[in-house]
């Protein structure tokens, strides 16, 4: 199967886990979430599985869910969800994930870290024996004294043993903006051997407010191969 089909693949049989105890679902950001999204009303359709409700981890998958006939509700309001299917950027051991490539990684963990059960769903080329040695890791931050910031950033990666001049992100000739309004800012790590240690560089440094690194989030993973869906547990 091409990347699209697997990742098709993937996200309908993402939609078979939602079962009649499942009444608050998150849904994730990209193309791969996106086809969860599109299954999720056939898979609701019937008469035990009505009446479920979705938080949505980005402006763009909100209007898509509601295109496509779902209820979404606020994080606030949902206060706990049942089920969060979501994509990711690498699937490393243990199922430690980088995600971010779709700018929406602070409200994605925001959801993830509200949810009973996370399952990450990708395509074949996802899966790395190391994080970092394919994609970028998002860095979102405030865009006051963002550039400071940057330097803590380095600083920081460098006391792990990342050597990385993280680039920030771009929409045309401008910053992106993030759904949150901060900005991202992309470190290329090369590998990274302390996914833990990162986390915790990263998340004490004042400017930054989250990173990509999902780390003991995803219970299980659905993988899209030639030979159709491999299922992977934590």
């Amino acid at each position: 199967m091409s990347p699209d089909e697997q990742k098709r693949a993937v996200g309908e049989a993402a939609a078979e886990q939602v079962d009649e105890r499942t009444f608050v679902i998150g849904l994730g950001t990209g193309s791969t979430a996106a086809w969860f999204v599109r299954a999720l009303p056939g898979r609701l359709a019937g008469a035990d599985l009505t009446g479920r409700v979705c938080v949505a981890t980005s402006e763009a998958t909100a209007g898509l869910a509601r295109s496509v006939g779902l209820e979404v509700i606020d994080l606030d309001q949902a206060g706990s969800i049942d089920l969060t299917v979501d994509g990711a950027d690498e699937i490393g051991p243990g199922l430690a994930l980088i995600k971010g490539a779709g700018g929406a990684l602070l409200r994605e963990k925001l959801v993830w870290e509200a949810s009973r059960r996370c399952v990450v769903i990708a395509d074949a080329s996802k899966r790395v024996e190391m994080l970092g040695r394919r994609y970028p890791l998002p860095i979102e931050v405030v865009p006051f004294g963002h550039a400071l910031t940057l330097r803590r950033i380095v600083g920081g990666l460098a006391d792990c043993g990342v050597a990385a001049s993280p680039r920030l992100r771009l929409a045309g000739d401008a910053p992106f903006v993030t759904d949150n309004g901060n900005y991202i800012y992309d470190a290329a790590c090369g590998a990274i051997v302390d996914p833990a240690g990162v986390e915790a560089a990263l998340k004490s440094i004042t400017g930054v407010v989250e990173h990509g690194l999902f780390l003991g989030l995803a219970e299980s993973a659905l993988i899209g191969t030639d030979e159709g869906v491999i299922r992977l547990d934590r």
